[in-house]
């Protein structure tokens, strides 16, 4: 049996799926003087959560990792607001903005735990 990664467990596919949904998912919202500034919004700090998980993956040094992921975990929770507003905004997208809005918590929350684990590490090292 081939080693293929299970992607729930690749971040930095999973991120990347995550950034590809935004997008399409943002294609179906109706563009009006409300919407327009909300579709910018959530595209930007949608996508930009697996482009901060590349840099943190490829970090210079523990504290650099830590300040990537925590950028992650600010994108990911600004694009749960951006969600939450969209659904309240169109009604009729409300079932797919609270599946995304699903993912954005659980990558808020490994991005969390992954954080909270290294600066345990970094104190236990001392």
């Amino acid at each position: 049996m081939p080693n293929v990664k299970n992607p729930k467990f690749d971040l930095e596919e999973r991120t990347a799926k995550f950034g590809e949904d935004i997008i399409e998912f943002a294609k179906k919202i109706s563009k009006t003087p409300i919407t327009l500034p909300l579709i910018s919004q959530l595209v930007r700090s949608g996508t930009s959560v697996g482009a901060n998980y590349c840099e943190a993956d490829c970090a210079e040094s523990r504290k650099d990792f830590e300040h990537k992921l925590g950028i992650c975990k600010k994108e990911s929770k600004e694009s749960k607001h951006w969600l939450r507003m969209i659904a309240m905004a169109i009604p009729d997208l409300k079932d797919d903005a609270k599946s995304l809005w699903r993912e954005c918590n659980e990558l808020n929350l490994i991005f969390s735990s992954i954080v909270n684990k290294s600066r345990q590490k970094t104190v236990n090292d001392n």
